[in-house]
């Protein structure tokens, strides 16, 4: 089972409906370079089938982890666990620096952001999950296992 933000589902909404009028356009094109003749040579109407395939395939995609997902609450959650959605400062047993993480449902990819974005499915994902403030976890990475202090849960 997936778990979710309530912000990742609204986006991924947004994104679907985005998507969803993309389709629209895609259709058109569609039509557009069918009425030009002879499709076994028409580039246009060619590349827009593989177009609207991919968006096709994009759309059930997102429907589908929609379907299946599953939306944490963060108002019945223990304010010393983490969860889904939640953003903590850990500092690394190694080197004795701090850093912010924050575990999510499924990654935006943005590197922008104050904080490093951790998904339920990583390893410090699962090492990070229902932990609480104070404990030290064990992420098992390729190069061997690391240790973290929490430090605090930041709302």
């Amino acid at each position: 089972m997936d778990f979710i933000t309530a912000d990742e589902k609204a986006s991924l909404q947004v994104l679907l409906t985005e998507l969803r009028v993309i389709d629209r356009a895609l259709i058109q094109r569609i039509a557009d370079a069918r009425a030009l003749g002879d499709l076994r040579e028409n580039a246009e109407y060619h590349a827009s089938r593989e177009d609207k395939g991919m968006n096709d395939a994009k759309i059930k995609e997102i429907e589908k982890r929609l379907a299946t997902a599953q939306v944490a609450d963060s108002s019945a959650l223990p304010t010393d666990m983490v969860f889904v959605g939640a953003t903590v400062r850990l500092r690394d047993d190694d080197r004795g620096d701090d850093d912010l993480y924050r575990l999510v449902g499924q990654s935006t990819g943005r590197t922008d952001l104050d904080y490093v974005e951790v998904t339920t499915t990583s390893p410090m994902g699962v090492a990070l999950m229902k932990a609480r403030t104070g404990e030290t976890i064990r992420v098992d990475l390729p190069r061997g296992a690391k240790h973290f202090t929490i430090i605090e849960i930041v709302v």
